[in-house]
């Protein structure tokens, strides 16, 4: 894909990453005995991760970190993670997500990829009236910068067991 000038980026989400800071330091370790590992922690909060895997380089590329996993914190990291290379393709693989389909994602691959069109209005009509017209929108081979949805977990391992 590298040589095509297509980014290939599998995105997922991590969330409830709890920042913990141990309250005592370790007990010494003594002769033949393990290091004992104090348990009790201090809680500093969640925090969630928004995290690229680029297929072709076998990396992570532009990783986000936040206290929350919103439609707009998606759009923003995927905004981001395209400004690396504005003119390739990117071909994201992400999971079934509302904020996958959302309305700024859609207005976002629009305004990149030149699409002047009407996106119509949120639940009421056009390519903005339903998660399924945004998921239509937002997989349209025809574009720059494009979404593939895997199927929901049950229905996967549905369809791996058949193929054996």
């Amino acid at each position: 894909m590298l040589e095509q000038g297509i980014h290939l980026i599998s995105t997922d989400e991590m969330t409830g990453i709890q920042a913990l800071e141990r309250l005592f330091p370790n007990k010494r370790i003594k002769p033949k005995q393990v290091e004992k590992i104090e348990f009790e922690c201090e809680r500093h909060g969640t925090l969630s991760l928004i995290a690229n895997w680029d297929v072709a380089r076998g990396k992570v590329v532009s990783p986000s970190i936040g206290p929350t996993r919103t439609e707009q914190d998606f759009s923003e990291h995927i905004q981001r993670t395209i400004k690396i290379d504005e003119k390739a393709e990117w071909i994201f693989i992400v999971d079934q997500l509302n904020t996958h389909k959302s309305e700024s994602l859609v207005k976002l691959v629009a305004e990149s990829c030149g699409i002047t069109i009407d996106l119509g209005r949120k639940g009421k009509e056009g390519i903005l009236q339903s998660m399924d017209s945004r998921a239509d929108f937002l997989s349209d081979e025809s574009h720059r910068i494009r979404f593939v949805y895997i199927p929901k977990h049950t229905s996967w391992l549905n369809q791996i067991e058949c193929w054996f």
